[in-house]
């Protein structure tokens, strides 16, 4: 299976078989949309990968109660913007035990099949009672297709500018299956899980083993390997939805949700606040891939490498000491960077592109940079924005 053998469809989750979504709003926001919910026909296994963050939101634990009491059987998830509900004591856990709750009985599915999740400000409380109106109002809205997918990837934004979506579809003998997601995340975006959210559902009856494992290594390879501004949230989650089946996961599926979560993942640099271009970061020639991606999120998670990135500065330097810091087991005198697939630096320090020549590939809106380090055969890659002055602008009064 080859990722050309897939075929990228429209309608991100909504081009699921099996899948209603609604995006509404509720008043938790002044005018935006601020509630999603998302339902599925039958019972689905779920898979999750969620922030090592010690301090994690109420929705998260709540839900992972909920998966480990039903044995993943789930039919409905509900997610909140505007609030984080997180840091947010008992109460906190109450209320979103309360949607939970809620959305089951409106939906009369059991409670513990209903994941909760949220986004937004940390430290202050759900406004229950508009959560309430809200998920009353979401229930009748109920559709399936691309245009409820569209609703509910807008409901769940908080400081994006737009709604991320993807989807694919592959065969198995002659059935056509599908994996689409739809996904939020701008700021506070680090490697190893940001602020992001992402749900995903495929049409092709797996099991849950195989579902996660599945989901584990995607995530590493994409979500866990882009950066905005370096920073952790308490609300980061992944879940992913499948009908109940059985035995490992086909190779079509797998290079499916792979892409699904490399494109949500790259769309969320893209769209990171403040962003005026992207880096993609090739680190190739390693001796292991856990070395690789070492160095890759430390480059990628440089506050230098992203402010030279915003000013066309080619100081390679940044990008040096950055990989250097990792202390992943360079080798000072082999390695070599690359600029748009032109040679820029080679053997440990000699450079081969002016800084006028270099300077103008660095105008670019999307720039990739490749280092190698000529000590083996594996590699990895990531992916960030640039940091400007509008990334200040935007934290500076995001309360306010």
């Amino acid at each position: 299976m080859s990722v050309q053998s897939l075929l990228k469809v429209r309608g991100g989750l909504g081009a699921v078989r099996g899948v209603r979504l609604a995006g509404v709003h509720a008043g938790i926001k002044q005018r935006k949309r601020d509630l999603a919910v998302i339902v599925f026909e039958a019972s689905q296994v779920c898979a999750s990968v969620i922030t090592t963050n010690e301090i994690k939101a109420a929705p998260l634990l709540v839900s992972a109660t909920h998966l480990k009491r039903s044995g993943s059987a789930m039919r409905a998830l509900v997610c909140n913007s505007g609030c984080a509900n997180a840091a947010s004591g008992e109460r906190g856990m109450h209320d979103a035990r309360a949607t939970a709750r809620q959305a089951a009985a409106l939906l009369k599915v059991p409670v513990e099949s209903v994941v909760v999740a949220s986004t937004g400000v940390i430290g202050v409380n759900l406004p229950m009672d508009r959560v309430q109106k809200g998920l009353e109002k979401a229930v009748e809205q109920l559709e399936s297709g691309s245009k409820s997918a569209h609703d509910a990837a807008e409901a769940i934004m908080t400081t994006d500018r737009v709604p991320k979506m993807s989807a694919y579809a592959f065969y198995r003998g002659r059935k056509k299956y599908v994996v689409g997601g739809i996904a939020k995340g701008s700021g506070m975006i680090s490697p190893s899980m940001a602020t992001m959210l992402a749900f995903i559902a495929t049409d092709m009856p797996l099991s849950q083993a195989a579902l996660q494992r599945a989901l584990r290594a995607a995530v590493d390879e994409s979500f866990n390997m882009i950066s905005v501004d370096g920073d952790m949230s308490t609300n980061d989650a992944v879940y992913a939805f499948a009908p109940t089946g059985h035995g490992a996961a086909p190779r079509t599926f797998v290079e499916a949700l792979r892409c699904v979560c490399a494109d949500l993942a790259q769309a969320m640099v893209a769209d990171g606040e403040g962003a005026t271009k992207t880096l993609t970061m090739h680190v190739t020639g390693a001796r292991t891939v856990a070395q690789a991606r070492t160095v890759a999120r430390a480059i990628i998670n440089s506050n230098l490498v992203k402010t030279a990135l915003y000013g066309e500065d080619p100081n390679w330097g940044r990008v040096l000491s950055s990989a250097g810091a990792a202390r992943a087991g360079m080798d000072a005198r082999k390695w070599s960077l690359l600029l748009n697939g032109k040679s820029w630096v080679e053997n440990g320090g000699i450079e081969t592109l002016s800084e006028v020549e270099a300077h103008r590939e660095l105008e670019e809106t999307n720039v990739t940079m490749e280092l190698r380090l000529g000590i083996g055969k594996a590699e990895a890659t990531g992916w960030c924005c640039d940091i400007s002055r509008d990334y200040v602008r935007i934290n500076a009064s995001y309360r306010t």
